[in-house]
């Protein structure tokens, strides 16, 4: 069977990182026939060389090519692309890992649209990730309909013949940027490129020692000569308008500017500044032109203009003041919808320094500008910073990240900005909207993974991103409707709750470390009316909740010897809630009066005291009449519902068979009455 993708990864003395990265290799669901993993071994000196030539023996699809150390992943990538079989190559780093079922995907997504690059969702607990590109499936783009130039990483899946036509490669050797340059010059011929945006592919892990790729502070004159000859692959494959100043854009903002903002700036040192402007200022006067910096957003712009004037103190002090912007949230409310999602509504702003001030704005003749106030130590009192075109651009994101493994989520939400006076001209972007978040997934995406997942709201405003937690800062009341829920099908436990001591709202999906018994002790027990014992819990579930089975406990606290006793039961949803079917009769329990709890979290865990029963001599079952007891409509609304669900089922069984039989019309007419009258 022909190879559909080489692995390939390079190493240099990895220790015990790469093993995460073994592993997941090791249980890819791609069969063992169908890829092959070369390591290429830039002259390890550690054990590593031995060890990997050892699994080699026992896995036929792994490959080990030594090579004398060349000091950087250049070369090894570039004998892997030529020693690979595979129709397509993906790489990987010694220390980074990819999910199991990774390789399949990928690779079928490319195979189906003739792909020259696969783009698989990654994931990163240390360094930034461009969840733009990912926020959807896009089984055919490009560079000129795609913002594939906001990842420029080279973790991706080629087609092997597309990067040998094009001759594609690597330069070899010690430099900086090489990742930029080789994804640049695959980009500009690349006709077909995909995006799986709907599962993580590749997750980017930190090492504890710090040695991660790229940790290593750089020599800006190498840096930026390295830039340029990326800067130059966009001048070379671009005409002259806003298509090339959108790319030149991108490093203008990341690579040059970025470097001279917080927090980086200012942790260098004079002279080490004094190098970097050296090296930036020649770039951005010779590429950066008019059309570039008028799309940055205001206070990049701001740092442009100061870089243009090489003013490095006043870089510094810009870089304190941004620093000190933060993006902030006010949880308005909160609660479970009958679709299994939970609804937010949410306000958010940018603010600064220590007292969260608003970041202000001028409104002067029907135009805004950046409040004096914001650009007071570094631009002259007069030297206004326009933003109306650019007031559009205020905007929130929501979305769920995984707190251990870094995986996000775009929630669906929507938001509007506000502009709300504060005086004396003075005014500021306010973004109200609501969002839903789905611990059941979303089409083309399943549940999301047991873990504590964190609701995080993005605050785009004036050229600044802000990620903020939402949930410190909330309405009154808004726990209250804030219960916890079973959902999906086995049920799962989610539990909403509020981080100590930050306040902050996480999820707990399936019981991570939370417990459904302690969030429940203060929430109100019912029962339903009637002869047929039957407890409604303050828990959320919906109609598609599957039925979950539990333990009741009777216990008695009379001290007669009559210990505990366990019965079976099921917990279901009744509109909207979970209801205990307490067992009509425990024929094993002595008469008396007993407590009785539920084992909602497993054997292990304390169990939820619910209330007491009256158990009579016949075993049937009483519970205590001082409980207070389900609204009455609603009672009358269930008891409905159940007579039309045991007489559609009467129907189906005994009409089933005979309807079936009939003509098409007449099974038309008979479902059509049928329907009438089971509602």
């Amino acid at each position: 069977m022909s190879i559909k993708v080489s692995v390939i990864i390079p190493v240099y003395n990895p220790g015990k990182y790469i093993q995460p990265c073994i592993d997941s290799l090791l249980r890819q669901t791609l069969p063992a026939n169908e890829f092959e993993v070369l390591f290429v071994d830039d002259g390890s000196t550690d054990e590593s060389p031995a060890e990997l030539d050892a699994l080699a023996e026992k896995h036929p699809h792994f490959r080990v090519i030594h090579i004398p150390n060349s000091g950087w992943p250049g070369k090894p990538r570039n004998i892997g692309v030529g020693e690979a079989k595979g129709e397509y190559v993906q790489f990987v780093d010694q220390d980074d890992y990819l999910a199991s079922d990774a390789l399949r995907r990928l690779y079928e997504m490319g195979h189906r649209n003739g792909s020259d690059i696969v783009i698989g969702k990654v994931a990163s607990n240390f360094r930034g990730v461009p969840h733009g590109v990912f926020k959807t499936d896009r089984e055919k783009c490009t560079i000129h309909d795609a913002p594939l130039y906001d990842s420029l990483t080279p973790h991706k899946m080629f087609r092997a013949e597309f990067l040998r036509a094009n001759k594609i490669a690597y330069p070899e050797g010690k430099r900086r940027l090489e990742d930029q340059l080789y994804m640049m010059e695959a980009y500009f011929p690349a006709k077909v490129v995909s995006i799986l945006g709907s599962y993580t592919c590749y997750y980017y892990s930190k090492r504890d020692d710090g040695q991660n790729a790229g940790s290593a502070r750089i020599v800006p004159s190498g840096y930026y000569g390295n830039l340029r000859e990326v800067l130059d692959v966009v001048m070379a494959n671009t005409e002259p308008g806003a298509f090339r100043d959108l790319l030149l854009r991108r490093f203008y903002r990341v690579e040059m500017l970025g470097r001279l903002s917080e927090p980086n700036v200012l942790k260098y040192d004079e002279a080490y500044l004094g190098e970097m402007l050296e090296a930036v200022r020649p770039l951005a006067e010779e590429f950066m032109g008019e059309g570039v910096r008028d799309g940055l957003g205001a206070l990049t712009r701001v740092r442009s203009t100061l870089l243009r004037r090489d003013d490095g103190d006043g870089l510094l002090r810009f870089a304190r003041f941004g620093l000190s912007v933060k993006g902030t949230t006010r949880l308005e409310a909160a609660e479970w919808r009958p679709d299994g999602k939970l609804g937010v509504t949410v306000s958010a702003r940018l603010v600064h320094g220590d007292d969260a001030a608003p970041v202000r704005l001028l409104r002067r003749d029907g135009r805004f500008y950046l409040h004096p106030e914001l650009v007071q130590d570094v631009l002259a009192a007069d030297d206004l910073v326009d933003v109306t075109d650019e007031m559009d651009q205020f905007k929130a994101e929501m979305s769920l990240r995984n707190r251990e493994t870094a995986v996000e989520w775009p929630c669906a939400a929507e938001f509007t900005s506000h502009v709300e006076d504060l005086g004396d001209g003075a005014c500021e972007v306010v973004l109200r909207g609501s969002g839903v978040v789905s611990p059941q997934g979303v089409k083309g995406r399943g549940p999301v993974s047991k873990g504590f997942w964190d609701i995080w709201i993005s605050v785009r405003g004036l050229g600044l991103v802000r990620k903020a937690r939402l949930g410190a800062d909330r309405v009154a009341g808004v726990e209250t409707e804030l219960r916890p829920a079973l959902l999906g099908s086995p049920a799962r436990a989610v539990i909403p709750y509020f981080t100590d001591p930050h306040g902050n709202l996480t999820l707990d999906v399936a019981r991570r470390s939370k417990r459904l018994a302690p969030y429940l002790e203060n929430r109100p027990v019912q029962r339903m009316p009637g002869s047929r014992p039957e407890l409604r819990l303050d828990v959320f579930t919906r109609p598609k909740t599957a039925p979950k089975k539990t333990e009741l406990v009777l216990s008695s606290g009379s001290g007669d010897g009559g210990g505990t006793h366990v019965v079976t039961a099921e917990i279901r949803n009744v509109a909207g809630r979970a209801h205990i079917a307490v067992p009509a009769r425990a024929a094993s329990v002595p008469a008396g009066r007993w407590s009785l709890a539920a084992r909602l979290d497993g054997e292990k865990d304390a169990a939820l005291p619910l209330c007491t029963v009256t158990v009579r001599s016949n075993g049937r079952l009483r519970l205590d009449d001082a409980l207070p007891v389900v609204d009455a409509e609603l009672v009358r609304t269930t008891v409905s519902k159940r007579r039309k669900a045991a007489l559609r089922r009467r129907l189906r069984a005994v009409g089933g068979p005979v309807v079936r039989r009939l003509p098409a019309p007449a099974r038309r007419k008979l479902r059509g009455l049928a329907a009438k009258l089971t509602g």
